[in-house]
């Protein structure tokens, strides 16, 4: 017998897909390549360590990362985003939901790239906060969040939003090329009850200065309500 008694789901409803009911936001809008695709290569332009740890880029050209940003929209699982930057209205960064299973009430965001302009302030952590809080808003039951085991910020940034390490799965992928161990980490429903008030707390305007410093870290807010999580070995 488990320790705990488990939670009857006999009457659990799959929530929506983010395709049917799309986030449109001053930070996040369904990726396109007509609206985003010039801003977000522009952007990345000269940061090709943005994408060592991702499936595809760098790209040669506008060109072709246009007709890549034109066949990732066309995709509903994973579904990207595009991130904004407040200061200028436009794409720079996206994010995705992925490996969406609605019956289950999972789903996953990667697929995430922060270029230079999104990487100095607080939106693109905004945004993936507000990722995270349409889908449990929605009814999810978890958030997943995986990354190749040797991608230390993606591993911070997980830790950093509240997300438990859950374990790391070996040769777990083939990557341009590599082998990737992938870490796996997560918040369950249960957990988003205690994150919900940190995320408001650090979103809080008097939270930061006048010149954008954050009084109390995004860091110790998570850890403060989910204490005791490691990133693993």
């Amino acid at each position: 017998m488990p320790d705990h008694p488990q939670p009857d789901l006999a009457d659990f409803t799959p929530p929506p897909g983010p395709a049917d009911q799309p986030i449109r936001s001053a930070l996040l809008q369904p990726l396109s390549a007509e609206l985003h695709a010039e801003d977000l290569f522009r952007a990345q332009a000269g940061h090709d360590g943005l994408w060592t740890y991702m499936p595809y880029g760098p790209f040669a050209d506008a060109q072709e990362y246009r007709a890549w940003t034109a066949q990732a929209e066309t995709s509903a699982d994973p579904l990207f985003l595009a991130i904004l930057d407040p200061a200028t209205g436009r794409a720079a960064g996206h994010a995705a939901f992925l490996r969406i299973d609605r019956p289950n009430g999972v789903i996953e965001i990667g697929h995430i790239l922060l270029t230079p302009a999104l990487q100095r302030g607080r939106a693109g952590s905004a945004a993936l906060m507000a990722m995270i809080a349409w889908a449990f808003e929605r009814g999810y039951r978890r958030v997943e969040w995986k990354c190749n085991a040797l991608n230390a910020p993606s591993r911070r940034a997980a830790l950093r939003l509240g997300f438990s390490y859950e374990g790391t799965f070996r040769n777990h992928m083939i990557v341009k090329g590599q082998n990737r161990d992938s870490a796996w980490f997560a918040i369950t429903d249960d957990d988003w009850t205690a994150l919900a008030p940190a995320y408001d707390a650090w979103l809080d305007p008097g939270n930061f200065d006048a010149g954008g410093r954050q009084h109390a870290s995004l860091s110790d807010l998570t850890a403060g309500v989910l204490p005791g999580r490691s990133d693993g070995p």
